[in-house]
């Protein structure tokens, strides 16, 4: 199933992009603590609270790699980005490769609420020797911004996606059925430097298995912790774990665990009218003998106004 893992580890990456561009958020204090031998005082009318958004986590929120972040696109700005992801599988033979080439697309719908997004992936694959290529399946995504702080960053946002079967089953590239899957990613700062996510969620692709009426059910985990030493720059660490079913050697479905550390770095460039550039590098580990052993992940993303200013 190595081969197949690859693939399901390139689309769980595509699939865990949906996030929030580097917009700022601004607010007033009303508070202000000095120390315990002093009494509360209130600061001067209108003198601003000290947002998360304002320390270097206000930088770029923007997308992870393999661990979903809780930010909606802001209203009126759309993102777009491309994927690259090389992984390998050392064999006693010839080694298990694979490259896919994945672009995403995140639209507000009217307001921060509520994103809609597409992923469509590209793979070129080899196996025992073996090459084959071609588009994987296309997931069309909804998600809605359920809680949003201002003052912490702290949101949650689930996401529903519709797996539709683009890609060839024969090959390997697809799963042949329209498929489902639910993801449940939570955010927040930690302080001015940090950030720190998770998800949960699963996959379920009816009659997918090898006999008529097996369905597969895929389950999901992830963690990441993400360090701002500037706005610009993000040093990060990820781990995801997949528990995904599949053809067994016997001839019936068995559930393999991968468990998957991915360190990376990402640096954002800030452009004319608002717009951002956001590169980043990956290097997602095999933990255990089911995923693939070593790999790199390439990331760009492009985000801008489309709608006009109002003066």
């Amino acid at each position: 199933m190595k081969y197949c893992t690859i693939l399901s580890l390139v689309a769980a990456a595509a699939a865990l992009q949906l996030n929030l561009n580097a917009a700022s958020v601004h607010s007033t204090d009303l508070l202000k603590v000095v120390k315990a031998q002093t009494p509360l005082k209130l600061d001067p009318p209108g003198t601003p609270r000290k947002l998360a958004s304002d320390g270097n986590v206000g930088g770029i929120m923007d997308n992870s790699f393999f661990v979903e972040e809780a930010y909606n696109q802001e209203t009126g700005v759309v993102q777009h980005i491309f994927n690259g992801i090389y992984g390998v599988d050392r064999l006693p033979g010839p080694d298990d490769k694979s490259l896919a080439l994945v672009f995403t697309q995140e639209w507000p719908v009217f307001s921060q609420t509520h994103q809609f997004s597409y992923t469509v992936p590209y793979y070129f694959a080899e196996t025992a020797g073996q090459s084959d290529n071609g588009f994987g399946d296309v997931l069309l995504n909804y998600r809605y911004q359920a809680y949003f702080s201002e003052d912490t960053l702290r949101a949650f946002a689930p996401r529903f996606s519709l797996v539709l079967p683009t890609g060839n089953n024969d090959d390997g590239l697809g799963e042949d059925t329209v498929g489902y899957q639910w993801n449940l990613p939570f955010s927040t700062a930690v302080g001015d430097s940090w950030f720190a996510h998770a998800n949960a969620g699963l996959t379920y692709l009816p009659d997918a298995g090898p006999s008529p009426g097996n369905d597969l059910l895929h389950y999901n985990v992830g963690a990441s912790a993400i360090y701002a030493p500037t706005r610009n720059l993000h040093f990060m660490l990820e781990w995801i774990g997949l528990w995904n079913e599949g053809p067994g050697a016997s001839g019936g479905l068995e559930r393999e665990f991968e468990a998957i550390l991915a360190p990376g770095i990402r640096r954002a460039f800030d452009l004319a009218n608002d717009s951002q550039l956001v590169i980043g590098l990956g290097v997602p580990i095999g933990l255990t003998s089911s995923a693939p052993d070593f790999g790199v992940f390439l990331y760009l993303s492009f985000e801008h106004g489309f709608l006009r200013k109002q003066k």
